[in-house]
């Protein structure tokens, strides 16, 4: 009798295991990727990126209202805000602008219909440890996210550069000063990163234990960290959603995380 308890309790044991390991694929881009291509888009990916402000380089926001017909496809959500350059900080109370910023973070979520607690990422793209005005400006930026009732995040990149005799990474410092706020890590180096593969993989495997998003595929891949997997991406050197015509439009980046719903969006 126990050793058949023994056996049961190890399959029970080894079945929460799995379940807690099992990760999930997703893609973010800045334009949106149509209608249309949703149903098709979903038979590989459990969530999408959905972008509350102008993405990086635009002057609208393709995704404002997409946010019924995502979620009833079956999506779950990564809500990004697209947040400022050092060079737009420089001389500026940062602090100040971070607050406001998160404000119309908070505001753009709660006019797309998205519940309270979710997390909202913040788009760090400069790489590197932090300069003061940039870690004053994602202070104000956290603090205005979580007064108005969500989560805050921050998108950072993983990849270590050198700094004195050592190394140190946005997500790393991001970590240190913001301990409390959810990690999506951009590491598309390979190794760690597959290349533009469809396979979903702990964001541990990121190279920051921390993470709870990885991004390990970008379009276009970047030749200084991706000639080990350049035989994965399409010959133009992007990455594209299968299945569909290759268009603007279905150029993507790669994520995985141990959600389907990674900001608790839906």
């Amino acid at each position: 009798m126990m050793r058949h308890f023994a056996w049961a309790l190890l399959l029970l044991l080894g079945v929460s295991a799995a379940r807690a390991q099992k990760s999930y694929l997703g893609f973010d881009q800045n334009l949106y990727p149509g209608d249309a291509a949703l149903t098709k888009l979903h038979r590989t990916f459990s969530y999408a990126c959905y972008w509350l402000n102008n993405p990086p380089q635009m002057n609208t926001n393709p995704w404002t209202g997409k946010r019924g017909l995502l979620r009833a496809q079956g999506f779950g959500f990564l809500l990004l805000f697209n947040g400022r350059l050092d060079a737009q900080l420089k001389g500026r109370d940062a602090t100040t602008l971070g607050g406001a910023d998160g404000a119309a973070a908070v505001k753009a979520a709660l006019d797309e219909g998205f519940p309270m607690r979710a997390v909202i990422f913040l788009d760090q793209e400069e790489g590197g440890r932090m300069l003061p005005e940039q870690a004053a400006y994602l202070r104000g930026w956290i603090d205005a996210v979580r007064r108005g009732g969500f989560r805050a995040g921050v998108y950072c990149s993983g990849i270590s550069v050198p700094e004195g005799d050592g190394s140190i990474s946005t997500a790393q410092d991001v970590h240190h000063q913001f301990p409390k706020a959810a990690l999506w890590v951009a590491n598309d180096a390979c190794p760690p990163s597959p290349g533009c593969r469809l396979r979903a993989a702990p964001p541990a495997g990121s190279g920051f234990a921390g993470a709870e998003v990885w991004q390990f595929a970008q379009s276009p891949r970047r030749p200084q960290y991706t000639a080990a997997c350049v035989k994965t991406y399409s010959a133009d050197g992007n990455c594209y959603a299968p299945g569909l015509p290759q268009t603007a439009q279905s150029l993507l980046d790669l994520d995985t995380a141990a959600s389907a719903d990674p900001s608790a969006g839906r």
